[in-house]
């Protein structure tokens, strides 16, 4: 009985770890015409929710709200004078790491221009929430 426990949970395993190996990649061919229909080696966007709703978040709401803070400016961004118009507008510094100094300035910034309200919250709708089931206190 033990080894057919052991052979069944083998086997499991390795139809698992089978499902998990990346799909080989092809190698590239010479014929244009057959890369133009089908493109063999061509990446392929792959949909990560999380990472989607941040770069969301950052480029429509945080980047535009932090731009217009003076401190911020001055501090963490490169102004950018357009020639032909004349228009300033303001560019994260260009650099290979970044500080948390700076990630807490734009995000109490963002705060402070974005108050959240307590009615709207997630926390306010689960505290109007009706119990379910009572609790006794010993």
């Amino acid at each position: 009985m033990k080894q057919l426990i052991n052979k069944i949970l083998i086997s499991l395993s390795l139809v698992s770890m089978i499902g998990c190996t990346p799909s080989p990649t092809v190698a590239p061919t010479q014929n244009s015409a057959l890369n133009k229909i089908s493109n063999s080696n061509a990446k392929k966007k792959k949909s990560y929710f999380l990472q989607n709703q941040f770069d969301y978040f950052v480029n429509k709401e945080l980047t535009p709200t932090v731009i217009k803070d003076k401190e911020i400016q001055k501090k963490y961004m490169d102004k950018v004078v357009d020639k032909k118009t004349g228009k300033v507008t303001y560019k994260d510094k260009k650099s290979d790491y970044f500080t948390l100094q700076e990630t807490c300035d734009k995000i109490s910034t963002y705060m402070r221009e974005n108050p959240s309200d307590y009615n709207k919250s997630n926390v306010h709708k689960l505290e109007m929430m009706p119990v379910i089931g009572t609790t006794k206190k010993r």
